[in-house]
């Protein structure tokens, strides 16, 4: 039996496990572990950040007011429209801001830190957050609020960089894709508790909204206390800070087994095929042919996975709701079907992305929202024909965030970890990070004027954007399932070696060139966009005043504003 399973070794294939026998596979068991150094790793970094999406939507009226009667003690006269916009545009989309400056500051903090100090060193951003939050009202400074949500949004760009390195170096490649899925469960489960904590019944009042904020404190001291006594990423321990006894030990409590030879084996591998390279840079990065299509096809999907219209989806609920004759009242509990659909779909991928694998996850997810998206295109346009069409508009929403949830939610961070090996992973992170929060800033200061202008029909600019991804990905796109890292690097190396490579050699320099004017340029021009938008907002709100409804009264002030805070996931 010894030697068989020796031969079997010295030929792996691309679906090898850990240890065969003459039966077939068999997989080591998960250890406890393991599975706590995911659920405690991710409970106090995505969780935080679902729950950052969903969580401001409740008590939106209560902190207009608030911002509303604050101005009005310290200046003796009421807020103008045009102003109340703004602050309310910036409370919301600073999160995205802080995202940006914690995606760009990730690369050095895993190279010094390493991946489970960054994210503990991370929760202090969370802390101090959850701080001014919780006592702005009391301080009487909405000021406090801008700057909580900004510095919670380092936390989440640290986070979701700092997060897949460590799930993906920490698991087994046979479940390196269930283990990564925690990533997103735990957002979507953070957006559920936000929306259920929102509900009137619990805290979203306004004598408790204060509470809404003080919660997310508890997640990051649960992290504080348990994440510490588990082990380090044993790839980082070994490749980067050369501590092979380190590496060793912490294969052991992750693996629950005393011969880690092969795993030791494995990553030795890893860094001789990178010749013991050092952490590249960012410009490096972009610089190496080698990884050329790692770097498109990350920033593709994660593009796709931002730009894919979840925010469009919320945007519309509830005035779907309202048409099938709910009352305000009864619509918060019903949405909140939103976030359990997501919760019980997620939890569907992470059983299904080692069994199916990631590439036709990413496909179906893609290509199953945008024929949601068409149909639910339909039911709008024809809803007052009717009563029962609300109800087929509501069921197509459904089900296309459960298609996003099955597909992109989760399995685009493990996709990403997974794509570049070592040395290239911290720069990978930040590029992808940089886009990723670069949308979703853009999502919120765009998708207002396109709404504006194609009304119901703004699903087709989503379908479009899901169909071209799932095409990417179904040409581009090898399987990465049970692969090693540098398995993984070989396919897209083999794929350089064919002749479509040289084919496409123009178009892939020209993505890169793109990229950098992406992050070079719509930024500073979304504060442009900014002030265009708030024009557009202050006339809207003057419409609604000449109709002799204030902010106030408004039970969804700014309600285009407030697209931005719900998930870009959902978030």
């Amino acid at each position: 039996m010894t030697v068989s399973k020796e031969n079997h070794r010295t030929e792996p294939t691309n679906h090898q496990m850990t240890d065969h026998t003459e039966d077939g596979p068999q997989k080591q068991p998960i250890t406890a572990c393991l599975l706590s150094a995911a659920f405690f790793s991710t409970l106090g970094s995505s969780f935080l950040y679902g729950y950052n999406l969903s969580v401001v939507n409740a008590p939106a009226l209560y902190i207009e007011n608030f911002k509303n009667n604050t101005w009005l003690a310290r200046y003796g006269m009421p807020i103008g429209n045009e102003t109340a916009t703004l602050l309310w545009s910036i409370t919301v989309s600073i999160l995205a801001i802080g995202g940006l400056l914690g995606a760009i500051v990730v690369k050095f903090l895993v190279k010094v830190l390493g991946r489970k100090r960054t994210l503990l060193l991370n929760n202090i951003f969370a802390l101090t957050a959850v701080l001014l939050l919780s006592f702005g009202e009391l301080a009487r400074s909405f000021e406090m609020l801008i700057i909580g949500r900004l510095i919670m949004g380092v936390n989440s760009g640290i986070a979701l960089s700092a997060l897949p390195m460590y799930l993906g170096e920490i698991s087994p490649k046979y479940i390196r894709g269930f283990i990564g899925q925690f990533n997103g469960v735990l957002i979507n489960f953070g957006v559920f508790t936000g929306q259920l904590l929102g509900l009137p019944d619990l805290l979203g009042q306004e004598s408790r909204w204060n509470f809404l904020f003080a919660f997310m404190a508890l997640p990051a001291l649960l992290q504080l206390c348990v994440l510490p006594f588990l082990p380090e990423s044993p790839r980082y321990l070994l490749m980067e800070k050369k501590d092979e006894a380190g590496a060793e030990d912490a294969f052991r409590r992750f693996l629950g087994k005393e011969d880690v030879s092969q795993e030791l084996e494995e990553v030795w591998a890893e860094s001789r095929a990178q010749n013991n390279q050092e952490v590249i840079s960012v410009l490096g990065l972009l610089r190496n042919q080698a990884v050329r299509w790692q770097i498109i096809t990350a920033v593709i999907t994660i593009a796709c996975y931002q730009l894919c219209g979840l925010n469009a989806l919320f945007f519309y609920t509830n005035e779907i709701l309202s048409g099938a004759g709910f009352t305000d009242s009864l619509i918060p509990y019903i949405t909140l079907c939103t976030g359990g659909i997501e919760v019980l779909a997620s939890f569907v991928s992470g059983f299904l992305v080692e069994r199916v694998g990631r590439r036709p996850l990413l496909i179906f997810g893609f290509s199953g929202m945008a024929v949601c998206y068409c149909a639910l295109t339909v039911f709008l346009n024809i809803q007052d024909k009717a009563s029962w069409i609300p109800y087929l508009s509501f069921v197509s929403i459904l089900a296309a965030i459960a298609c996003f949830a099955v597909g992109p939610a989760g399995t685009v961070f493990i996709l990403v970890s997974e794509l570049f090996e070592q040395s290239s992973r911290p720069a990978a992170f930040m590029i992808t990070g940089t886009v990723l929060w670069l949308s979703n800033f853009t999502v919120g200061l765009v998708f207002p004027f396109i709404q504006e202008a194609l009304q119901t029909y703004v699903f087709l600019v989503f379908v479009v954007v899901c169909t071209l991804g799932a095409v990417y990905l179904y040409f581009v796109l090898p399987e990465t399932k049970n692969k090693t890292f540098v398995d993984i690097s070989q396919s897209f190396t083999n794929r350089d070696r064919s002749p479509m490579s040289n084919q496409t050699e123009k178009w892939n320099c020209l993505s890169l060139q793109g990229l950098k004017m992406y992050i070079m340029v719509l930024f500073p021009s979304t504060f442009f966009l900014k002030k265009a938008s708030i024009r557009l907002l202050s006339e809207q709100q003057s419409d609604r005043a000449s109709k002799s409804v204030t902010v106030s009264d408004d039970p969804t002030p700014n309600s285009s504003l407030k697209l931005n805070m719900l998930k870009h996931t959902p978030e």
